[in-house]
């Protein structure tokens, strides 16, 4: 069984932060790197938030491009990647739009999680044992056809994946601004990565995104 190539995207402030500490929302990108995202979701199988993301910023995640929507229903494929999230309780409001917008929904969570979850018909919930278990979340999206998974976050579901070593690509676009902070969410949450920082990780490239610099990184390479 193949696994689906794990591509993290993310957004960060110069300072390292993806949010300010009151969670107001405010946009991170500019309207070009918003399109380059939505590029990037119309060329993935599927999309990964975590719950937590779910519950704080109520998102659609949809490719918005209606040109993109029709070439992947010319393609054959859906007109958007398949929704997941991941969560351990179970807690999931099911009046969020996540839930009625777009087409299939996937949901990740644990043997508790997956009593406590109220979601009836709005998803599929799969539960990964007495814990979370991300590599066996890939091995069930593999057995789903799930070819390529693009991750847009939050912080413990980014370290989640890079600290089991299963990221393929980073997608880390640059703001050109500082949040600064003390209690707002990070990029990564203190872990245990592989190699710890003895390991540098392959930089692929850098592109300018009028003011955000996105840098490509491929962490096993």
């Amino acid at each position: 069984m193949t696994r689906p190539y794990v591509l993290l995207s993310v957004a960060v402030s110069v300072d390292g932060y993806i949010d300010d500490r009151d969670g107001q929302g405010f946009p991170l990108s500019n309207e070009l790197d918003f399109d380059r995202v939505d590029q990037v979701r119309a060329e993935s199988d599927a999309i990964l938030i975590g719950a937590e993301t779910v519950r704080r910023d109520n998102p659609r995640l949809l490719v918005n491009s209606a040109e993109r929507r029709a070439a992947r229903v010319a393609d054959g494929l859906p007109e958007h990647p398949l929704k997941i999230t991941v969560t351990g309780s179970g807690d999931l409001d099911p009046d969020l739009r996540f839930w009625h917008c777009g087409g299939r929904k996937l949901v990740y969570t644990t043997d508790s999680g997956a009593t406590s979850a109220n979601l009836g018909e709005l998803a599929e919930v799969v539960s990964l044992g007495a814990e979370l278990d991300f590599a066996r979340l890939l091995d069930d999206l593999g057995g789903r056809g799930v070819g390529r998974l693009m991750v847009e976050g939050g912080g413990r579901i980014h370290t989640a994946f890079l600290s089991a070593g299963l990221a393929d690509e980073i997608q880390l676009a640059v703001a050109p601004l500082l949040i600064g902070h003390a209690g707002a969410p990070r990029f990564l949450n203190p872990a245990e990565y592989p190699g710890g920082p003895a390991r540098r990780m392959h930089l692929e490239d850098v592109s300018r995104v009028g003011d955000v610099a996105v840098l490509r990184y491929f962490p096993k390479a």
